[in-house]
């Protein structure tokens, strides 16, 4: 058997050692040759005539070799110990500079499952941030159509990395050699998606600066300002109407979106000062944090809006689909389970009820109907199914909304139900949707508010550094996330 320590030695040592043995040996030949070789001469050969110098060639003829004929024999003997001295010091040398002598350090060794899953998350959830940033980005400028590909390109392989860690999570594959493999997908897609987004970030920004990015930003900001006021007004009367339980997912959204437009101001307000003193850098950052605030403080009043208008559909909605779902309960009737066909009777006995007792919540009725008729096997008329896109596209975008603008503490699990809640049917389009935003709620909570400083809160830090417009990493929020991928969104630091 073979030892570990032979196992070790690298190919070439053996080469390394015939080459100091042939040195060793040649040197020895040489000298052999040189101390034979007056004997030989001596033998063979006539003296040389002696024209001067009488005692010293008398004394040369009497010995029969000159001295010179010793000399280059010992040179060649220190030539010999010269070599194999040099080898052994450079033997002994490597011997004391390698660490464990003729055995290889050992490979390090490979993440556990735990790790290699951890690393997964982290990668989808910094994937669907850069993704989610550079979206809101390009909306303050006309892409070209390498930055348009590149999000494009970025929004593809996020969708593959949350297919591929969904079925990771419903167990699929089952062994763990697939499912490590499963991971490693995860993993690569989502840095590829990160790699599409660098690779554009250049040219995003020649054309950002193209642009009149200040008056782009302050334009909006003002619009925003100006609706702050009506949407505030719209809720407040969509509450008396409907009851607090039908707007209740967007409660704190003005709130939320004015803290925003406070940040706004206070970073546009900078990016003047720098623009006047010459500060290319400092205008950028300003006005670039003030565009992904005002970009999320549209989406907080624009989800306001949209609940207003989705509540007004369904009440009007609402007794159509109540005919059209008696209509498909009768025509089941001793097709479907009894007990079936009874808990839907009983369903819109209730939403009728609820219909003329007082204000009720039009979307969540809608949805009992729509479930009711479908648990049944029923739902194919227009006007059910009419009802349940409606309540698919409502739970979809409050989620989306919510997790969009409180991204920095989402996590993996609610964007990816989000992620595929948008390639499903409506009736599990509302139910994932719905599911990821409790998850997202979820995390908020445990998230916790890490910039909590009175003056933070002022400024609208706080908010900014939880919608991620801010990476977070210092006091004052850090780096202005920009658009592109990991290796370029902090650039503007």
């Amino acid at each position: 058997m073979t030892s570990s320590l032979i196992r070790g030695r690298p190919r070439h040592a053996t080469g390394h050692i015939g080459v100091r043995v042939g040195h060793a040996v040649l040197g020895g030949v040489a000298g052999a040759v040189w101390l034979v070789l007056p004997v030989m001469t001596s033998a063979t050969q006539d003296p040389v005539p002696v024209t001067g110098g009488g005692t010293v060639a008398a004394a040369q003829a009497a010995d029969g070799a000159s001295a010179t004929d010793y000399v280059l024999p010992l040179v060649a003997v220190a030539a010999a110990g010269a070599l194999g001295g040099y080898g052994y010091v450079r033997r002994t040398r490597r011997a004391r500079s390698r660490t464990t002598p003729g055995i290889l350090s050992p490979a390090p060794p490979a993440p556990s499952p735990v790790d290699v899953e951890r690393q997964a998350r982290a990668s989808l959830v910094l994937a669907d941030d850069c993704v989610r940033t550079s979206r809101e980005a390009l909306g303050y400028v006309d892409g070209g159509e390498s930055v348009v590909r590149a999000l494009r390109a970025a929004e593809t392989e996020l969708a593959a990395a949350f297919a591929i860690w969904r079925r990771y999570e419903e167990g699929v594959p089952g062994d763990d050699a697939g499912r490590r493999q499963a991971l490693v997908g995860v993993i690569g897609r989502s840095a590829e998606a990160g790699r599409q987004l660098d690779a554009g970030a250049a040219e995003f920004d020649a054309e950002w600066d193209a642009g009149d990015a200040l008056a782009v930003a302050e334009g909006r900001f003002r619009q925003l300002a100006g609706r702050t006021g009506g949407v505030a007004g719209g809720l407040a009367e969509a509450g008396e109407r409907y009851g607090a339980t039908a707007v209740a997912s967007v409660v704190g959204h003005v709130e939320q979106a004015k803290d925003r437009l406070v940040f706004a101001t206070s970073r546009l307000n900078r990016a003047r000062q720098d623009a006047d003193s010459g500060d290319g850098d400092g205008f950028r950052r300003g006005v670039r944090a003030a565009e992904g605030a005002v970009a999320q403080a549209g989406v907080l009043l624009g989800g306001v809006e949209r609940l207003v208008r989705e509540l007004r559909t369904a009440a009007e909605l609402l007794p159509a689909a109540l005919t059209g779902a008696e209509a498909e309960l009768a025509g089941l009737r001793g097709t479907a389970l009894p007990a079936r066909l009874a808990h839907a009777d009983t369903v819109l006995a209730a939403v009728r009820e609820e219909m003329t007792g007082g204000p009720y919540d039009p979307l969540d009725a809608l949805r009992r109907v729509v479930r009711a008729v479908e648990g049944t096997g029923g739902g194919r008329s227009g006007v059910i199914a009419a009802g349940a896109g409606l309540v698919a596209r409502s739970a979809l975008g409050a989620a989306d909304d919510f997790a969009g603008t409180h991204r920095a503490a989402v996590g993996a699990e609610a964007r990816a139900l989000l992620a595929a809640a948008r390639g499903a049917g409506p009736t599990d389009t509302d139910r994932l949707a719905r599911k990821a935003r409790e998850l997202a709620e979820r995390d908020v909570r445990a998230h916790g508010n890490p910039f909590a400083g009175e003056a933070v809160h002022g400024s609208g830090v706080a908010g900014a550094v939880l919608g991620g417009v801010l990476l977070g990493e210092e006091g004052d929020g850090g780096p202005v996330v920009a658009f592109g991928g990991p290796e370029s969104r902090g650039r503007l630091g």
